[in-house]
């Protein structure tokens, strides 16, 4: 018995021996992933140059643009006729000549600015230097000091908020306590054109649903009408919000609550009108923009001549939309063009505003106009003139033209319409520059390397600067003629400093839906240290929703930013566009109407096991899923769903489909569906959780309001399934500051506590 406890004891001791240096070893191992995954969070900051900012010249072809570090700034000059790049500045005579004006040496080693103006036709420069503003004539290197000028007449000319200034720049167009005004840009005088705006009833951009690209006012080009969007909020639906964080002396022993109008699906929508006010005598006269009341309007801009408003309305289910022009003396319209379909238009839920916008695009002559259709099943282009007669279908074939985040350009003076479009079908997802003339001929591919390529158009149309990178290529600029011709390189990305973080290309795969038909596209991530020979567990980054794809493209693609860092902690992560989202045309997208929530999980499960049945490191019995937003909807519903596969979940700000109005695009109405918004909703299916759950939401958030989190957890409560909730107070749909940090550290803690790498 004693020989037995003295073995024990010695046995115990060197177990202690072997196992405290492994311990420490597996501690400082976890120290240098943890340290790897915050530096692959500022992944694009390793990355320097390859993008440019150009600033066109009075020629319409020539232009500037700054390079190099603050503390050794170079302005160059560049023409592409001659296909010169040049020093627009002597930096030593300008320094010396800045330097008794401005009392000492000036900052840093190059130039001590990074913008400027030209003044003087081009002959002379304005900059500024810590606060002081000084002119430089461009033939002698001579710098002054320009006459003082107050603040006031500074701010007298300068928009403030979202002013819209005239055509020709007497005044300026904005909101004041609901009621539209006008404010002289010659002596500061306020004109107030409105006094019936009131709060939810008011002028204007005081739109709970305005999109930042949205024209709240457009100006005639005389300059003497202003047509403005007023909206109707009296009917719609209300949520309190709650400021948590109020400081105690102004809300006494309360928080302050403000009231957030929303709708949710089959609910009332406001109510926009249209109206245009001649700024002189202040008549306001209704444009007839229909009489169903669910209606979304746009203004789109005014025909040359003045002879008409033109505008975009849209039905509530978004399955019809139509191009309208307005006489402005008595508000009646004419329908120009109509567009339907058996499902929603187009994928303009996120940003009806900005893509019908970029749907519509007039020409110089004011007679014709460039039009994008899904009619056929894919997005092209189509010439139309302004009686809404069809010249011709300018594009055509199995890919769609894209409007975003290269617009559709036109060059009036050669005939040629250029656009970017997804039309290699080896990389569907890749975009090019195309062109094709306004006879609907000549059809062209101007960009040839893989990836995406983002084009910005010289005002003379004779040039273009082309972005491109891939997730394996950094970023390069280059100089092309309007035909594609390279001129040359202007700037390459320098990715030196990803060697500190032992970075390796992602993997590009493609891999079956679950209909074991349709061709799926992702991204995959290793960590810096992977091993073929260990087993990894897997997370998977989900959006999913038909608005969006999440597949990053770019070499520092925001998109890929947190799965590349997870997969630092010693995880495989992967990215996946699945059946419903956009850019592959009408029936790929279609999938997703009337079945939200119904292949979305399948899609996603499908694609797991095929990656995994042909790379045995990664581990199918640890699995996790994160995603905001739609993204947050369907990491829940994938535990819901398929609790056998995905075992770990962070569902970041979850949307709702039942508490959303933009359901109805994808659903149709709840009283016509009311079957499939029952499936498409996660709270009966609260008792299958299985796995660890962990939510995250801002008691702020009005794109996915508290109530639906609180919701789910009532759901998961009544089901006695735990769950785990952070709660950030006064934080809206994206997280800022410190909670947006604190959010990242607990989706890390989260899955190495639960996934254990």
């Amino acid at each position: 018995m004693f020989r037995h406890k003295r073995a024990t004891v010695i046995f115990l001791i060197i177990g202690l021996v072997v196992i405290a240096p492994f311990t420490g070893a597996q501690d400082t191992k976890q120290a240098e992933r943890e340290a790897m995954y915050y530096r692959y969070l500022e992944f694009a900051s390793y990355v320097k140059g390859g993008s440019i900012t150009p600033h066109w010249m009075a020629d319409g072809s020539s232009f500037w643009y700054a390079e190099g570090a603050p503390d050794n700034t170079v302005i160059w000059k560049v023409d592409p006729k001659a296909n010169t790049k040049t020093p627009l500045f002597d930096t030593a005579p300008l320094r010396k000549a800045v330097a008794p004006l401005l009392g000492h040496e000036p900052p840093y080693q190059g130039l001590p600015f990074r913008e400027f103006v030209f003044i003087d036709g081009e002959k002379a420069v304005k900059f500024t230097v810590e606060e002081k503003e000084f002119i430089l004539q461009l033939d002698s290197y001579t710098v002054t000091r320009p006459p003082a000028v107050s603040e006031e007449e500074k701010n007298r000319t300068r928009p403030q908020g979202e002013e819209v200034p005239s055509p020709d720049g007497r005044w300026l167009a904005g909101v004041k306590d609901h009621n539209l005004w006008l404010r002289s840009t010659y002596d500061g005088l306020r004109v107030q054109l409105t006094t019936d705006g009131v709060e939810d009833y008011a002028w204007g951009f005081e739109d709970y649903w305005a999109w930042a690209s949205a024209k709240w006012a457009s100006w005639s080009p005389d300059s003497f009408k202003v047509a403005v969007r007023r909206m109707d909020y009296r009917q719609v639906p209300k949520i309190p919000l709650v400021h948590w964080l109020q400081p105690i002396e102004q809300v006494e022993w309360h928080p302050v609550r403000s009231i957030f109008s929303t709708t949710k699906a089959g609910m009332p929508l406001p109510q926009t009108e249209l109206v245009i006010i001649d700024i002189l005598s202040k008549r306001q006269v209704r444009v007839d923009a229909g009489a169903s009341p669910d209606l979304h309007l746009y203004i789109l801009g005014w025909r040359p001549d003045g002879s008409e408003l033109l505008f975009g309305r849209v039905d509530r289910e978004f399955k019809k939309l139509d191009l309208l022009a307005a006489d402005p003396a008595t508000g009646a319209t004419r329908v120009v063009l109509g567009e339907s379909q058996k499902t929603f238009m187009e994928n303009i839920v996120l940003g009806p505003a900005l893509e019908f916008q970029e749907m519509f695009l007039p020409l110089r002559d004011g007679q014709r106009f460039i039009w994008l259709s899904e009619r056929d099943g894919w997005r092209h282009l189509y010439l139309y003139n302004f009686n809404g007669t069809l010249i011709r279908k300018l594009t055509e074939g199995a890919f769609p033209v894209e409007f975003w985040p290269t617009p559709l350009t036109v060059g009036e003076k050669a005939g040629w319409v250029y656009f970017t479009a997804r039309g290699d079908p080896q990389r569907p997802y890749d975009t090019h520059l195309y062109r094709v003339n306004l006879e609907g001929e000549g059809f062209t591919r101007l960009t040839e390397a893989t990836g995406q390529h983002a084009i910005q158009f010289a005002p003379s149309r004779e040039f273009f600067l082309d972005t491109h990178s891939s997730m394996d290529r950094p970023s390069v600029v280059e100089l092309r003629g309007a035909d594609g011709r390279l001129l040359q390189m202007l700037s390459k990305a320098d990715i030196t400093a990803l060697k500190d973080l032992k970075w390796s290309p992602p993997e590009e795969f493609v891999v079956k839906a679950a209909d074991g038909k349709t061709d799926l596209y992702g991204v995959l991530y290793k960590p810096y240290d992977f091993n073929t020979e260990k087993k990894y567990p897997i997370i998977e980054s989900i959006y999913g929703c038909p608005q969006a794809i999440q597949v990053p493209r770019t070499f520092t693609d925001w998109r890929g930013i947190a799965p590349q860092a997870l997969a630092q902690l010693g995880f495989v992560t992967f990215v996946v566009d699945a059946r419903g989202t956009p850019g592959r045309g009408k029936a790929f997208q279609d999938v997703v109407y009337g079945n939200l929530g119904r292949f979305e999980v399948p899609d996603h499960v499908a694609v797991l096991r095929q990656l995994a049945a042909k790379r045995p490191y990664m581990d199918l019995e640890r699995v996790g899923i994160t995603g905001g937003s739609c993204g947050g909807y369907l990491t829940a519903r994938a535990l819901l769903l398929a609790p056998d596969v995905y075992r770990v979940g962070v569902a970041v700000a979850t949307w709702d489909p039942q508490f959303a109005n933009a359901t109805e695009v994808w659903m149709g109405l709840p009283q016509d569906n009311k079957e499939a918004y029952e499936y498409a909703s996660n709270l009966p299916l609260a008792g299958n959780l299985q796995g660890k759950l962990l939510l995250i939401h801002g008691t702020s958030d009005t794109a996915a309001p508290f109530s639906n989190i609180m919701k789910l957890v009532e759901a998961f409560i009544r089901a006695g399934k735990p769950y785990d909730l952070i709660v950030l107070p006064d934080q809206g749909h994206s997280f800022t500051g410190t909670s947006r940090t604190y959010s990242l550290e607990a989706i890390r803690r989260y899955f190495q506590e639960h996934l254990k790498p």
